[in-house]
Parts: structure tokens; sequence; C-alpha cells
């Protein structure tokens, strides 16, 4: 009998009692999604969501009504995250990584808007190519891994700078 495949889901909590700071939503407030995109040749790092103009259904006949994500919402959210940076920075052998700011007006990028509207940009999207002889589950697995890694020290690396302004002499 094979192995059973595990699936981590990681969640964190808001304010309660006399926390007014929740450290388990502190520590893992970034939400990351992962989409499987059939045209791509590499692993691409989404920067934005768009909240209009979704025309197709998914699998069980949904498509947003109106073809909005949020009626009365921006056209554009994007992610805290600086994608082109992230991808700039990782090295994967034989994973190749790019930067994209068109997530496809379809389940991933409805998904991904939402998450980034309701997160206040708190959120990221992946989208990977199939699986083949070249890039087999372990690989894109590893390279999962170190994406989210690099998106974590970018998101330091903000906020370490943005500290740095608040303290800089003016």
């Amino acid at each position: 009998m094979e192995p059973r495949p595990s699936c981590v889901v990681v969640t964190g909590f808001g304010p309660f009692r006399q926390h007014l700071v929740n450290s388990s939503w502190e520590a893992v407030k970034l939400t990351v999604h992962v989409g499987v995109d059939t045209a791509a040749k590499a692993v691409v790092l989404e920067q934005r969501g768009r909240n209009r103009w979704y025309r197709e259904t998914d699998v069980r006949g949904f498509r947003p009504e109106h073809g909005a994500c949020v009626p009365d919402g921006p056209e554009v959210t994007e992610s805290r995250v600086n994608m082109k940076a992230v991808s700039r920075r990782v090295a994967v052998e034989g994973v190749e990584v790019m930067f994209s700011r068109d997530a496809g007006r379809y389940v991933c990028d409805y998904t991904y808007y939402l998450s980034l509207h309701l997160g206040n940009g708190r959120a990221a999207l992946i989208h990977v190519p199939p699986l083949s002889p070249g890039l087999p589950a372990s690989l894109l697995g590893k390279a999962l891994q170190v994406i989210i890694q690099e998106m974590l020290e970018e998101e330091l690396l903000q906020r370490r700078s943005a500290r740095m302004e608040v303290t800089a002499p003016q």
C-alpha cells in the first residue's frame, strides 16, 4: 500500500478576550494559493488579482455574479509581497521561476483576488505547470518550499525597511 500524501493547513485566529493581538495570526497571516496552469512551462509568481470580467464557469458551474468578485471592489488588488523580487532571488536547480501580473481570470485568480481583498494584500498565488518527467512532484514540492521561504524573507525585508523609514530622522 502506498503512503498517503500529507496535507498541512495552517491557520491563525484573531483577537479574543484580553488578547488584542493574537500571536497565532501574526505568525501565519500570509495565505499562499497554488494552482495549475496547463500552459505554463515554469513556476509563475502572480503579483495581482483582478476583480472583473470572469466569463467561464468552474467545473461545478460557478461563475461570479455579474463576472465580478466584489461588486464595488477595486479592479486590481496586489500582493504585499514583491513577487518580482522573489522571482529574481529564487533558485531551484531544474525549475524555472518567473513573474506575472495576470493570473488569468479563472478560479485561481478569483480566489486570489478575494484573499488579497479580504486580507489587505497578505496573500500569494503560485501557478505551477503540470507534472512531467522533468518536473516530478518531489521537485515541484521542493521548489514551492524554497519559494515560500523566499516570500517570507521578502516580507521581513519589507517590514524592516518600513520600520527604518518610520524611525529615520527627518
